[in-house]
């Protein structure tokens, strides 16, 4: 198995997003310690989605982009020339779906710590502003990009309700306009370029990374937990 992986960075700092599996990517200090790591997290990416794992998996970069964000604290704002084709039914209900069970999944997690608002990370910053450091306050913060995602291709979304809920939400709006699987791309906020592929990527690519931190947060904390819906090895 082949995977198109692209390429965001700034200086040294790397983001690798494989373009399938949908949202799987790896962070390192330089391009080649993000690449030692992408065949595990397209394994588990894969499990996660249930899909079959391959006997051998192969890197390849096909999309570089140089970016003046803080890649080291996973900004991004890079839209895949894959993210620019037009969607038809199947495939959009497929990254639906997709990012349907990464929501419904980040809660399951989030409701396996034993106490939400106990953390073991240190206080530190970055672009957004304070990391979140309690079961809580990753939750809150993951759910709040519903809206802004949404927000980024005209979709007026609130993030009442669960993380499931609000998703749910911004689908069905979405889906009362008439040419949304043209998947016109558009400028939102700071300049940067969405589309709606872009936004089914980044749902899955959001969550993760925070239900990742959640994870590691919660078995640093507590030992270990049982619920692991999004099958990290490591």
């Amino acid at each position: 198995m082949n995977i198109s992986c692209v390429w965001e960075h700034n200086g040294n700092d790397t983001l690798l997003h494989a373009i399938r599996p949908v949202g799987a990517y790896t962070r390192g200090q330089s391009k080649e310690i993000a690449l030692g790591k992408m065949e595990q997290e397209v394994i588990d990416c894969l499990k996660w989605q249930k899909a079959p794992i391959p006997e051998n998996i192969s890197v390849e970069i096909v999309q570089e982009k140089c970016s003046e964000l803080s890649i080291a604290d996973a900004d991004t704002d890079v839209l895949f020339e894959a993210e620019k084709l037009p969607l038809n039914m199947e495939t959009y209900i497929a990254l639906k779906r997709l990012a349907l069970k990464s929501a419904k999944d980040f809660l399951e997690l989030y409701a396996s710590v034993p106490n939400a608002d106990i953390g073991s990370n240190l206080d530190r910053r970055t672009f957004y502003g304070k990391v979140p450091q309690t079961a809580r306050e990753m939750y809150e913060h993951t759910k709040s990009v519903n809206s802004y995602y949404f927000s980024e291709i005209g979709m007026d979304v609130d993030n009442s309700g669960t993380i499931y809920d609000g998703r749910r939400r911004g689908f069905e709006l979405l889906e009362k306009s008439a040419d949304f699987l043209k998947n016109s791309i558009v400028e939102g906020s700071y300049g940067e370029l969405w589309s709606l592929r872009k936004v089914l990527r980044r749902f899955v690519w959001h969550d993760r990374i925070h239900a990742r931190a959640m994870y590691r947060m919660a078995q640093k904390t507590f030992g270990k937990i049982g619920c692991n819906p999004f099958m990290f090895t490591r």
